[in-house]
């Protein structure tokens, strides 16, 4: 008799590696489209008033100031600042609780119309 014992190895199979797999596993943030901040226009504010506002609020010059005002008094509206939506609502913010008009001739108390809206995406 033989000693010799053999051992029969199963057959293991080996896994099938994926080789489609990601290999960048980081995605890049979708980036947030710039929103901007409209100023509606009505017939109770001075020019004054608002002229101020966006001097104050948005950092326009008086001129620019000027410009915007007049085109929210002949076309309704007036963009003034275009940004990050959380800049954009907190400036939103600060021009409604800007105060009140006292240029007018009777104290306007209620704040300029302003809405945000996100701009169309490239």
């Amino acid at each position: 008799m033989s000693d010799s014992t053999s051992v029969i190895e199963p057959d293991v199979a080996t896994p099938a590696t994926d080789k489609k797999q990601k290999t960048d596993s980081k995605s890049k943030p979708k980036r947030q489209p710039p929103y901007t901040v409209i100023v509606h226009n009505d017939e109770r504010h001075t020019f004054e008033y608002v002229i101020e506002v966006l001097q104050r609020v948005c950092g326009h010059s008086r001129a620019s100031a000027y410009l915007l005002a007049e085109q929210a008094d002949s076309t309704g509206k007036a963009h003034v600042w275009t940004g990050a939506l959380e800049v954009a609502e907190l400036k939103r913010d600060q021009i409604r609780g800007f105060g009140t008009d006292f240029y007018a001739e009777q104290s306007v108390t209620f704040p300029l119309g302003v809405t945000i809206e996100p701009l169309p995406g490239d």
